[in-house]
């Protein structure tokens, strides 16, 4: 049976592709872990990191490499107002639509809440020029229900803001343990259940989500084949072999009812590379990054000219060896969701759709 698309979707969907249906795209719309970095770089309070400050550097990353990318995500507040011009016309964006960070909340204050920014808006969005829009939510499975209900109903929202303007709603959904701190054991362990169980709750159609931004769901520094410290040179005492986590690849596959791509999560670029290779042998559709590729940048600030040398040189090669990752990517419409470029059709399609 043929599956409808509403007419301002569907184009915008092919905007963020490449013309085989991979997505390739870049992120920019850090801010808080881009203010800590700066940060550090001048050694200064993340209090004392200026406005321009976190502008600039936004600026000179657009600028050099999204050129390079399918579509690129910014934000409305330090990055899009600034770069935004310096994104080429064929080139997507999405502008993000969540507050930066979360609110603690549940009985134990360890549960994460997502906001949407201030005086923001989807329509708004739109009228800027995006493409599409992107929502962060931060999600357990196990969180109280009053945590649970609030994440799912902002999601409903912005879904529901995105079909009545008719943009792709990209949905970036991020894990977390209500026991273990990222990076450790116990996370590693816990989170093949926790991004699989997410990506099966936010794949429902009643999100009106599009395509779904996930985790990579193992953590491969604490893969057997991999722990020996190939990635940062430390190593760690194994959590799965390969076979399982290629096994946990397959698994949130099938968990997704709408394509998927992968994010960086600050990783280095070895690993992302590999988990870009794995993911797309499962079956996501590409990878939406930043940090992996450019993340060295942050460490040359105020120095514009060797931020841009750094973007030039070693963000482009980062970026080429993401995109040879990625060619084995499933094209957006030939997830089982659509069935096929072929089997898509216009909503509403009549004698009268212009009318509407």
């Amino acid at each position: 049976m043929p599956v409808t698309l509403p007419a301002g979707k569907l184009r915008k969907l092919k905007m963020l592709a490449d013309p085989v249906g991979r997505f390739q795209m870049m992120a920019v719309d850090q801010r808080g872990s881009v203010a800590a970095t700066l940060a550090k770089t001048m050694g200064v309070d993340a209090k004392a990191v200026t406005y321009d400050d976190l502008a600039e550097t936004k600026a000179v990353i657009t600028r050099t490499l999204s050129p390079y990318a399918t579509a690129v995500l910014t934000d409305p507040e330090y990055g899009y107002p600034y770069s935004g011009h310096t994104i080429p016309g064929n080139v997507a964006v999405l502008l993000a639509y969540e507050e930066s960070g979360y609110e603690k909340a549940g009985p134990e204050g360890n549960e994460r809440r997502s906001r949407t920014i201030e005086g923001w808006s989807v329509a708004k969005a739109k009228r800027a020029g995006a493409d599409a829009i992107k929502f962060l939510v931060y999600a357990h499975p196990d969180a109280s229900d009053e945590t649970r209900k609030h994440q799912q109903e902002i999601v409903r929202r912005v879904g529901e803001e995105c079909a009545e303007h008719e943009l792709p709603f990209l949905l970036e959904v991020v894990s977390y343990s209500l026991n273990h701190a990222s990076g450790t054991p116990g996370f590693a362990r816990e989170k093949p259940g926790l991004v699989i169980r997410n990506a099966v709750e936010y794949s429902r159609p009643e999100y009106r989500v599009d395509i779904l931004k996930l985790e990579f769901p193992c953590e491969l520094k604490y893969t057997a084949e991999y722990a020996h410290g190939l990635f940062d040179g430390q190593a760690r005492e194994p959590v799965y072999t390969l076979d399982e986590v290629q096994g946990y690849c397959r698994r949130l596959d099938e968990a997704c009812a709408l394509p998927w791509v992968i994010l960086s999560a600050g990783v280095g670029i070895r690993e992302f590379q590999e988990d870009i290779h794995l993911s797309t042998e499962a079956g996501a559709s590409g990878y939406l990054c930043g940090r992996a590729v450019w993340k060295g940048v942050l460490d040359l600030y105020p120095d514009v000219a060797a931020m841009e040398e750094h973007c030039r040189t070693e963000g482009v090669y980062n970026w080429m060896q993401c995109s040879a990752a990625n060619l084995k990517a499933l094209p957006w419409f030939e997830h089982r969701r659509f069935g096929g470029w072929d089997n898509i059709r216009i909503e509403g399609r009549s004698p009268e759709w212009h009318r509407r």
